[in-house]
């Protein structure tokens, strides 16, 4: 039974890697921004452990982190939570910049950094579910795809400096996926949305469990799953 840490677990692709997990008989650990969620969370998962620090003031998880319990080993650490603003670049203010880069790239980063002796003693595994503008940027994505291309970055380089101490990183790139936050894109779009056009979270979710359950002889370092309809 291995140990998993979970951001974003409450909706979309967070949540069908947790219930998938669970389904395996797993130990969830699940990162929430309050008392309120850690308790809704645990409604759903009544087995699972919750650990208690916002995303988008990542200067304070160190301090939060101080007075809760953290797993002793780690055998993966999965980063799914994410915020989207849209916005061309003459339009997004300094706030919709800091929010997005804080909640998908400095947290993420610093939550890494603080669980990284849980996750060498397991020889585990980081994964990133990054996105499709981590790899290239549209108009009116150019705030959202800046964080995503900074996750890449700290992907790859973590990558790199980890491998000697038996860490895996893999970044996943999904495209446009039915869940609560490619409907908030369609609203900010001004589109119909319709969630048969995009891929389903299981998808996503299978795609994650792959590069965890892949045999220790190899790495799988990148996937990237676009919509097949």
């Amino acid at each position: 039974m291995g140990v998993h840490l979970i951001t974003g677990a409450g909706s979309g692709i967070g949540a069908v890697v947790a219930d998938q997990l669970t389904a395996r008989g797993e130990e969830l650990w699940l990162l929430v921004r309050d008392a309120r969620r850690a308790a809704q969370l645990r409604e759903r998962y009544p087995d699972a452990r919750t650990l208690v620090g916002d995303l988008d003031d990542p200067a304070k998880l160190s301090w939060a982190f101080g007075h809760q319990a953290l797993p002793v080993e780690l055998d993966s650490l999965l980063h799914v939570a994410g915020v989207v603003e849209l916005g061309t670049v003459a339009e997004t203010p300094v706030k919709a910049w800091q929010h997005q880069l804080n909640v998908n790239a400095v947290a993420p980063a610093e939550l890494t950094r603080l669980l990284l002796p849980s996750l060498r003693l397991a020889r585990g595994h980081v994964v990133f579910v990054n996105s499709g503008a981590g790899l290239r940027a549209d108009p009116t994505w150019g705030s959202y795809a800046a964080s995503k291309f900074a996750v890449r970055a700290l992907a790859d380089a973590l990558r790199q400096e980890e491998h000697a101490n038996g860490v895996r990183v893999t970044s996943v790139y999904p495209g446009r996926t039915a869940t609560p936050m490619q409907q908030k894109v369609h609203q900010q779009e001004g589109a119909a949305y319709d969630p048969e056009r995009w891929i389903a979270p299981e998808s996503v979710a299978t795609a994650v469990l792959t590069a965890l359950d892949l045999p220790r002889d190899a790495e799988i370092t990148e996937i990237t799953v676009r919509p097949g309809r």
